[in-house]
């Protein structure tokens, strides 16, 4: 078994700065920093929106607000940080448009081809009318046709091309809008197959490079095709530099990469979003009915957005010249989005504004201290058990001390379960704790910190959680993790796992009784199911 308890040691992890600090990629080909005034925004209205997003107990990861081409706020929720990429879910598919239009400026294709000519080797016998029908355009406006979305059932085939093309179309190509992510999926595969490039690496040396964005990643079909409608991984600067490529119609430092005819084209109304049957706010309040585009959706007042599932936004406000990047893991994306039209819109003045230094100073005082709640014991003054007031990391240390101590370095061999682990362990040092799994072949260590956050990295099997399976990372790749634990009563150790560059985290309560753990792990992805294991201390 490769590794070990002692091995893990914090060998994995290093302990986080209590906060991430602001502005601290402006030099690097990031974009020019100026502030909120300069800019003709109100440090108030940023700092009202902040606000507004606590009291909602929206969680925000990151934001980034540019105006006139300059960021004037930005801020990370630790332990997420501006050095590291964030999964798009959805918001890949702004990036996948982005692709077409290159391969369209460059004269490979049209959207008007047809996507049959394309793939003459994958089509079903007979090819009816309506898949005869299907253009690139019905591709990127949602309106293939389909009546049920087939993107589940695609990535549950080794050929995804030739699923696809499979899938009944009902209705007329172009005809009726139906959110489709396999209709992305395939804008990508039709530009690797016209040019023998992963859309990833069609785009490094077209987009990625000109606007200084690196890190990126996106994962691939079994076929080795990037997925297109999902699966991108970006810094969030790089939805700033972005959403500014698009408002500056395809123009970065004075070279034109993308012309403003598909600027246009890929942003402006192709089709409309039919109202649901019980609508929850009047259709023209609604920011998911002001039409579809090419993989960008609009919005009220005038702007367009990518957006991606839990509330990643790439927000376009020509307008006002603005742009607002947001990661986030949020169940209520329209409150969400809310939040800019209440605070942020009308905070945007036609004229520079006078310095307000004091508003200001509290503003970056708000940003540089952003953080998502560590994990947190409970106590009383008649001590553990009842709920009382949350306490700070000392008493969560505290709490559980005496069954740290009988528990530490020892074994628990766990019932069989369908995850295959067979053990896990727990070793408390001064500050953290380590938690380490096993299964027949590997050790899956983590290390969590009792006064803050601990990073690290995971292959443990189930995680991270993730929304859709196609594409997703072989099992036995790590994915970074940052750890915090806490006791929440003198036998209950709850562990909160942070994926930091996925929207996610896992919640891992360890109940122990005697010689015996009961641990359950929940995922912040109600979709996801964990079998709850129990374990027995070994001999």
């Amino acid at each position: 078994m490769q590794s070990g308890l002692g091995a893990a040691g914090l060998g994995l992890a290093a302990l986080l700065p209590g906060c991430q600090s602001l502005r601290s990629l402006a030099g690097a080909g990031g974009l020019p920093r100026s502030t909120p005034e300069a800019e003709g925004i109100s440090s108030a209205g940023i700092l009202a929106f902040l606000e507004a997003a606590a009291r909602g107990k929206h969680e925000l990861h990151s934001f980034m607000l540019v105006r006139h081409g300059r960021v004037v706020a930005e801020g990370w929720w630790t332990p997420y940080g501006p050095q590291f990429k964030h999964t798009l879910y959805s918001l890949s598919k702004s990036f996948t448009s982005t692709a077409v239009g290159f391969a369209v400026a460059e004269g490979r294709l049209t959207v008007d081809d047809k996507v049959t000519k394309f793939f003459p080797d994958e089509l079903p016998t007979p090819v009816d009318a309506h898949l005869a029908a299907l253009r690139v355009r019905d591709l990127l406006s949602m309106a293939v046709g389909n009546t049920k979305e087939p993107t589940r059932d695609m990535v549950q085939e080794e050929n995804w091309v030739k699923s696809f093309l499979a899938a009944p179309i009902t209705h007329a190509p172009g005809s009726t809008f139906m959110y489709n992510s396999a209709a992305t999926y395939m804008c990508s595969a039709i530009v690797q197959q016209l040019t023998g490039q992963k859309i990833l690496d069609y785009l490094t040396p077209r987009l990625f490079d000109p606007l200084g964005i690196s890190g990126m990643t996106w994962e691939t079909c079994p076929r080795g095709i990037n997925t297109g409608g999902w699966g991108l991984s970006v810094p969030t600067e790089a939805l700033a530099k972005v959403g500014q490529l698009y408002l500056q119609q395809g123009i970065w430092q004075g070279r034109q990469l993308l012309p403003a005819t598909w600027i246009k084209e890929a942003t402006t109304f192709k089709i409309q979003q039919p109202t649901p049957a019980k609508p929850a706010r009047p259709n023209e309040q609604n920011d998911w009915l002001q039409g579809y585009c090419y993989q960008f959706w609009r919005c009220r007042h005038n702007a367009y957005r990518g957006d991606g599932a839990f509330g990643q936004y790439m927000i376009v406000m020509p307008e006002q010249d603005a742009v607002v990047a947001i990661n986030a893991e949020v169940g209520n994306m329209q409150s969400e989005i809310d939040l800019v039209w209440e605070h942020l819109l009308p905070a945007m003045q036609a004229q520079p504004l006078p310095p307000d230094a004091a508003t200001h100073a509290r503003l970056q005082q708000t940003l540089a201290a952003l953080a998502l709640p560590l994990a947190v014991g409970r106590v009383t003054s008649r001590g553990a058990g009842a709920p009382g007031e949350v306490t700070g990391p000392t008493s969560a240390i505290a709490l559980g001390a005496a069954t740290a101590a009988k528990i530490s370095g020892k074994t628990f061999k766990l019932a069989a379960n369908n995850l295959g682990l067979e053990t896990v362990a727990f070793a408390f040092r001064r500050g953290h704790c380590i938690v380490e799994f096993s299964d027949a072949q590997h050790a899956y260590p983590i290390v969590c910190g009792l006064a803050g956050w601990q990073r690290g990295v995971t292959a443990l099997p189930g995680t991270p959680p993730r929304l859709i399976s196609g594409g997703a990372p072989k099992p036995g790749t790590p994915a970074k993790v940052a750890a915090s634990g806490a006791w929440k009563n003198p036998n209950t150790l709850e562990l909160l796992l942070r994926y930091y560059e996925t929207p996610h985290h896992d919640t891992l309560t360890c109940c122990f009784d005697g010689d015996q753990v009961s641990l359950s792990m929940v995922a912040s992805i109600g979709a996801v199911k964990r079998p709850v294991l129990q374990g027995q201390i070994a001999g």
